[in-house]
């Protein structure tokens, strides 16, 4: 079955022969090196038999193809460039039925319907959609059990940043508090085509059960407010929640002289508890 995978032409030749040149628009940095997309299909390992794995923008199938040489059961990918959806359609004669191709948009996708929950994601995201389906994904804790995607090193550090640090805000606390966030590794501009500006990491979240209770909505209401403005004190920054922002801060058994920046995921949820 993977001999016929091998057997596919280069990707460089199924990049000139389908006129793939990525587009700005669609966020595409295409990843060639067979070498590397395999070690990203091997760190997201093992597979389960039963469980599809969930692929958003294969473009021409470096990482797709990987996945299947690495023994993924079933893939799907899910790509809105009609030109890589003919690209990918050797891809899918070559993989004996274990890739289905979705033409869609993942941000508009409902994944429960491309497969039964719990799945799995491997994905070189695309950067401009990265951070809104990562958010969308750590909504619905209860319908992958891993996400293992390629982001820009800059997102990925913000997701694992702990209290204490310029990194850490929004984005931080809604990945810590429903999944466990671990950096795996960094792949540098060169390895991709076109080269990016920047460097990207390899980011596992693995779901757990929320570390204290909170609405997700009232969590986010917090959150924002207080990373909104960030250099400014609680008592301050919370102010458009509560006019009296220091009795509820009080009531949390929180300082209000302190900066959001210094909170942690448990103290931000027992604010939104008493939104």
């Amino acid at each position: 079955m993977s001999a016929s995978v091998e057997a596919l032409p280069p990707l460089r030749e199924v990049i000139a022969q389908h006129e793939l040149a990525a587009r700005k628009a669609l966020g595409q940095n295409f990843l060639l090196d067979l070498n590397l997309t395999r070690k990203i299909a091997r760190a997201a390992m093992p597979w389960t038999a039963a469980q599809a794995v969930i692929e958003i923008g294969p473009g021409p199938g470096g990482l797709t193809r990987a996945l299947l040489l690495e023994g993924a059961p079933r893939v799907i990918a899910v790509e809105r460039d009609e030109r890589c959806l003919a690209a990918l359609q050797a891809v899918v004669d070559a993989a004996a039925g274990r890739l289905t191709l979705h033409a869609g948009d993942a941000l508009e996708t409902d994944f429960n319907t491309l497969a039964p929950p719990p799945w799995q994601v491997v994905a070189n995201l695309p950067y401009n959609i990265a951070t809104p389906l990562l958010l969308g994904w750590l909504a619905q804790p209860q319908n992958f059990t891993r996400i293992t995607v390629l982001v820009q090193k800059e997102v990925a550090e913000r997701m694992a940043a702990k209290p204490g640090g310029k990194t850490y805000g929004r984005l931080a606390v809604a990945s810590q508090w429903r999944a466990d966030v671990r950096l795996l590794f960094d792949i540098g501009p060169q390895a991709f085509v076109p080269a990016p500006k920047v460097t990207s990491t390899l980011v596992e979240l693995t779901p757990r059960a929320a570390l204290a209770e909170a609405e997700p909505a009232k969590l986010e209401r917090v959150t924002a407010a207080a990373f909104n403005q960030r250099r400014k004190m609680l008592r301050a920054a919370l102010r458009s929640l509560w006019p009296d922002a220091d009795a509820k801060l009080a009531q949390a058994g929180i300082d209000p002289t302190r900066r959001a920046e210094t909170l942690s995921i448990e103290e931000f949820c027992a604010l939104a508890r008493l939104l």
